[in-house]
């Protein structure tokens, strides 16, 4: 536990003046955690980060992660071919190694680019939306995560998917859902987003449905490959993809759903 709150520290403090501050550096911080956690998904595959899948693979994301023309124009403008010689570099690895690298491996790679770059991708565009939309979307995971773990103890009994998570329970997930409305009553009233309070809270409580649904997936992905975590770079947390795993599903459908004007 007090390695896990060491850490926890840590992290914010390196995390929230980045979120704040926005811009560049933010940008920076988001190509770094993308960078891990697709080194970390590929990891489980047993797919190097450094061979030739892997390279492409972080081609791949650079492209995706990239933002609009104002930082690189030149890319901007290639970047839907790049992303197709990328994709005919990694077939053809298929026949040169030998089908060692087969097209099912392929298709993780590139699975695992659009998983990882679309989730992060718009963790940067909610920032240029607006801090407090950013911030909500934290929220709305960290409260659903608190929600889900309180009630889950206080009064779970009958397991969500004892297959893929086996400490998760119904009774926590309602929790979870009923926190995260708590939170949108309290921004609707404090008037810190514009959308009125029932819009706000069913969407609030579908995003949170979602949060925890990208937590389910990567339970899902780390028993199909038989790891324990993602990672170690985090300690006591395990790694990037087992800390952001639900604002991958978040903070897009936040730019989806009439929640970003």
């Amino acid at each position: 536990m007090k390695t896990r709150v060491i850490t926890a520290v840590v992290a914010l403090l390196i995390f929230l003046p980045l979120v704040i501050y926005g811009g560049i550096p933010f940008l920076a911080l988001v190509y770094l955690m993308s960078f891990v956690a697709l080194y970390e998904i590929l990891k489980m595959n047993r797919i190097h980060i450094f061979s030739v899948p892997g390279i492409m693979s972080i081609l791949a994301l650079f492209l995706i992660l990239g933002p609009n023309s104002t930082f690189l124009p030149t890319v901007e403008a290639y970047r839907l071919n790049l992303l197709i010689v990328i994709a005919l570099v990694m077939l053809s690895f298929t026949v040169i190694s030998n089908n060692r690298f087969s097209f099912v491996d392929m298709g993780f790679c590139v699975m695992s680019v659009a998983y990882i770059g679309i989730g992060f991708m718009y963790a940067y565009e909610t920032r240029n939306a607006g801090l407090i939309y950013l911030m909500y979307g934290l929220l709305i995971v960290w409260t659903t995560d608190t929600g889900a773990y309180l009630f889950g103890r206080a009064i779970g009994k009958r397991k969500l998917w004892p297959r893929i998570s086996p400490n998760k329970t119904i009774e926590g997930a309602l929790g979870g859902l009923f926190s995260a409305a708590v939170l949108a009553v309290i921004f609707s009233l404090t008037g810190l987003l514009d959308n009125n309070m029932f819009s706000l809270i069913v969407l609030t409580v579908i995003l949170s449905a979602f949060g925890q649904m990208g937590d389910l997936v990567e339970s899902a992905l780390k028993r199909h490959f038989d790891v324990k975590d993602s990672g170690t770079i985090l300690p006591g947390h395990g790694g990037i993809l087992d800390r952001f795993d639900s604002f991958i599903f978040v903070l897009p459908l936040m730019n989806i759903l009439p929640i970003i004007i």
